[in-house]
């Protein structure tokens, strides 16, 4: 457990005017400025009402006190909360006396680094922290909460404890070179291990792109000809006027997002510039260049065509469109849908944005398209893209082990480490110094 000297303190609930709110002190000196800041301070893990008065005796406020002794408590060290009213200047006050007190502000994330380095979390653990702070979905709460309790940390060295029990006879082989049967014996115990913990992380890895669009949300890019209805469409999905409408062609010129709950699966919903085959304004081919770009990083596509332009309304960007993409025909209010086949794997659905005609069918068919492309398969695995490269950098070490197992033993032995470290960076066993700083201050200050 690692002992910090100094006691840090910060607002541990939202910022800003509030009927109540939380902070936190953590540190050695934390229960002797509580006890000069309340008086006494109540039994551990027990809230009693107590009047703070600052170092010169004038009231700071009257509420809640509650103490918590390390290591049982968030940061493993001693902690007292302290529940006011959330008033600037209540607020104000308390800072002062605590900095009189010799406590000093927190740093964004401090008091998880903390636990993380007293062991009350791990890294992986640490990361769900965050996410579960910035979860807006219930996919992402769920997500969130599985890796806050464990699962991928089990998962992560449940793959490090059948890498040991790999390493045993690749050991023993080094160690008694001389015993001729020996080297068999480890060429049929390992090499099926080897392969057997192969299979599953590559289960995991193709898995990992579904998870990361849960936590991240899924791309989704609004593309078309000018004046076809993007803007208006974006509206009805969002359910606002996010983007201008206009019946002037071009008046999108820049990439405008709205943030979407899809039955759960967060999504970030680009309305983009319109598409034309030439342009002399460069602004408006820039906007166009953003637009193309956009379609193609998004996760799903949906080209809007305007219903009265005919087929020819697909036509210039019926090319970006891929398998699991929409064709949407707008403006079925004055014309309707042409009986044109849209592109091999690509839905086609007809629409009115401007009455909201077939905009709640619109919806459930593309939640439920999303869902489904999105749908993990495991219920924990790789949620951040340092993860996947962990378990990539695994893999490799892994076939490096396999095919070195017959002629070089020590080889393998080193390469089966190797893989062991990669895995173990999931979790902060070994080296992360480098991501720690990264990682921590995306934290709220009171995290």
């Amino acid at each position: 457990m690692t002992q910090r000297a100094d006691t840090i303190f910060a607002r541990a609930s939202g910022a800003g005017r509030a009927g109540v709110a939380v902070f936190r002190l953590s540190g050695p000196e934390a229960f002797a400025i509580g006890e000069r800041l309340c008086g006494t301070l109540p039994p551990p893990r027990r809230a009693a009402l107590r009047t703070l008065r600052a170092p010169d005796g004038e009231i700071v406020d009257t509420g809640l006190a509650l103490a918590f002794r390390g290591p049982a408590s968030f940061t493993g060290e001693d902690v007292v909360e302290l529940h006011l009213h959330g008033s600037r200047a209540v607020e104000a006050a308390l800072y002062e006396a605590l900095a009189a007190l010799g406590a000093r502000p927190a740093e964004a994330g401090e008091f998880a680094r903390r636990a993380l380095e007293n062991g009350r979390l791990d890294l992986a653990q640490a990361e769900a922290l965050a996410d579960l702070i910035d979860a807006e979905t219930s996919e992402q709460r769920r997500q969130a909460l599985g890796q806050l309790g464990g699962r991928l940390s089990a998962l992560a060295e449940g793959w490090r404890a059948r890498l040991i029990a790999i390493l045993a006879p690749l050991e023993a082989d080094i160690d008694f070179p001389d015993e001729e049967d020996v080297p068999a014996a480890v060429a049929a115990r390992a090499g099926p291990a080897i392969d057997a913990l192969m299979a599953e992380l590559r289960s995991y890895q193709a898995d990992a792109a579904r998870l990361r669009a849960i936590r991240s949300g899924v791309a989704i890019a609004i593309l078309g000809a000018p004046n076809a209805g993007k803007s208006s469409l974006l509206n009805r999905l969002a359910g606002s006027d996010a983007a201008i409408v206009s019946p002037t062609p071009g008046t999108t010129r820049d990439v405008i997002e709205v943030r979407l709950d899809l039955g759960g699966l967060p999504a970030l919903l680009a309305d983009t510039a319109g598409l034309r085959a030439m342009t002399e304004d460069e602004i408006e081919a820039e906007g166009m260049r953003r637009a193309l770009a956009r379609a193609e990083n998004a996760d799903i596509r949906i080209l809007v065509a305007d219903a009265a332009a005919g087929a020819a309304g697909a036509a210039d960007a019926a090319g970006l469109l891929r398998p699991g993409d929409f064709l949407v025909w707008n403006k079925t209010d004055l014309a309707p849908a042409p009986a044109r086949e849209p592109p091999e794997g690509v839905q086609a659905f007809a629409l009115s944005a401007k009455t909201g005609e077939g905009i709640g069918e619109f919806i459930r068919i593309l939640t439920d398209a999303a869902r489904a492309r999105f749908r993990p398969v495991h219920e924990t695995g790789l949620t951040r893209l340092r993860h996947a490269r962990a378990v990539a950098e695994a893999l490799d070490a892994l076939a490096r082990a396999r095919g070195r197992i017959d002629a070089a033993p020590e080889l393998a032995a080193e390469d089966a480490r190797l893989a062991a470290r990669a895995l173990g960076r999931i979790t902060g066993a070994v080296d992360v110094e480098d991501v720690l700083d990264e990682i921590f201050s995306s934290f709220c200050i009171g995290k």
